[in-house]
């Protein structure tokens, strides 16, 4: 068939193929586009429907809206700082030392290889007596590169030190660092039927308070002497505890010692001037004038007795003392306040010394080995302290003390004398130490009670079963 007009002068193949390239340009032109900017053009339906919905909302609380879609921007938006690195500060360094018997701190120095002048600038920043250090004491320092101090302390309990820190302009500050404890009661009681030391340390009490205990009912009770089977004590004292950890031992707050059928009961009272003593629940001083012992628990040798035989030169020789046999060197106290008349050798007493007390009372001690240091003529001595150390010198058959009590001039049995009172409560605190002293001796009767109510428990659980 032939095809009209001027088609006919063209192939039927190239209008063919004109057609199909006609075709493939309309195809290509209503491909959709994969151009960003062209789909942002194109409508998205989830955009449409949620728009729709802001639309919505808006009209019916436009502030809320605003609201949301304000703290959406700030969370896109708010990226935080980062903050530069602070280096680390470098750890101190403290090293520490004990001071050794006769070292003074520029000794100590001198071992540590330190500064030769912090010595000179601690000795100006502390306090005097600050700087008499205790062997066994325990220093710490912090020193730079050439040895120099930069922070310095002497330690003097748990609670409490001496310190001393370089400040900006390089001079040591002092300053006395304490620290608050935790004072915590504990009653404790037991039945002695071998030794003071031995029961008391098998009911759990520290050595410490059972020393304590002995000088406060020493005035009453020889322990050398005294003590029988069966005799009980109950007391209340103080551990001490730092951080949760105990660390020692307090005072004892209130004690009862029952001994050969009598019952002594001592309270601790501190007084509006810091002053602290033990006395009985009415207020009569635990204190005598005198110990009735100078030495501790030691066994008597020897009696007051006017016809013994000397051991030595076998005849009969007034014994006017009371004989105390200890290992050689144990401590001899003087037993009160006093003036030395006379420290020196005094034929067969060998060494003595003599303490005047008042205008009445006069003590002797003899056969010393040394005596206490500083003690000579002349020197005044306090209650307790040690005047000499138990020996054998001048007619002995070994090492005991010699000791002699005299009043008004006259010997008498130290043992048995009727030793004066010493001051007691006076009228002003009287009041407040009786108040004081029936809580605790409630206090005390009450742990008592607990304790033996336990006790009965106990046992009545044993027998049942």
């Amino acid at each position: 068939m032939a095809l009209p007009g001027r088609l006919q002068y063209f192939p039927i193949s190239h209008l063919a193929g004109a057609l199909g390239l006609f075709l493939l340009v309309l195809f290509v032109s209503f491909w959709p586009s994969d151009d960003p900017q062209d789909l942002a053009q194109q409508p998205d339906p989830d955009q449409v429907q949620l728009d729709q919905r802001q639309s919505d909302q808006k009209q019916a609380d436009p502030q809320s809206l605003d609201q949301k879609h304000q703290q959406q921007t700030r969370i896109v938006i708010d990226i935080p700082e980062k903050k530069p690195e602070v280096p680390a500060k470098p750890q101190e360094v403290w090293s520490e030392a004990e001071v050794r018997p006769g070292e003074n701190l520029s000794l100590l120095f001198d071992r540590f290889n330190l500064s030769a002048v912090d010595v000179l600038e601690i000795a100006a920043a502390a306090p005097k007596q600050a700087l008499r250090l205790q062997p066994k004491q325990k220093l710490r320092w912090v020193s730079s590169g050439d040895n120099r101090i930069q922070k310095f302390e002497m330690v003097l309990s748990p609670l409490a030190r001496h310190s001393l820190v370089r400040d900006a302009q390089g001079k040591l500050q002092y300053e006395l660092v304490e620290r608050n404890a935790d004072y915590r009661p504990r009653f404790a009681s037991a039945t002695i039927n071998n030794s003071l030391f031995y029961d008391g340390g098998k009911a759990g009490v520290p050595e410490q308070i059972l020393i304590e205990l002995a000088g406060i009912f020493g005035w009453d009770i020889d322990f050398a002497l005294d003590i029988r089977q069966g005799d009980t004590f109950s007391l209340i004292y103080e551990e001490i505890y730092l951080d949760g950890e105990k660390i020692g031992n307090g005072d004892i707050l209130i004690a009862r010692f029952e001994n050969r059928g009598r019952e002594l009961t001592a309270v601790r009272y501190e007084d509006n001037k810091g002053d602290a003593n033990y006395y009985t629940p009415k207020g009569l001083s635990m204190r005598k004038e005198f110990l009735r012992n100078p030495i501790d628990f030691a066994r008597i040798s020897s009696r007051f007795n006017l016809r013994r035989k000397h051991p030595v030169l076998n005849k009969i020789r007034a014994h006017k003392g009371t004989d105390y046999a200890a290992a050689r060197g144990t401590p001899i106290k003087a037993a009160g306040d006093g003036k030395v008349t006379f420290a020196g050798r005094k034929g067969g007493f060998g060494n003595v010394v003599i303490i005047q007390h008042g205008a009445r009372y006069q003590t002797l001690y003899a056969h010393l080995s040394k005596f206490g240091r500083g003690v000579r003529k002349g020197r005044r001595v306090k209650q307790s302290q040690i005047i000499g150390y138990v020996g054998s010198t001048g007619l002995a058959t070994g090492p005991h003390l010699h000791y002699e009590f005299r009043v008004d001039g006259v010997h008498r049995d130290s043992l048995r004398i009727k030793l004066p009172q010493a001051q007691s409560i006076s009228k002003k605190q009287k009041a407040d130490f009786l108040k004081q002293s029936a809580n605790l001796v409630e206090w005390l009767e009450s742990h008592a009670e607990q304790q033996q109510a336990n006790q009965a428990s106990l046992a009545s659980r044993g027998d049942s079963q």
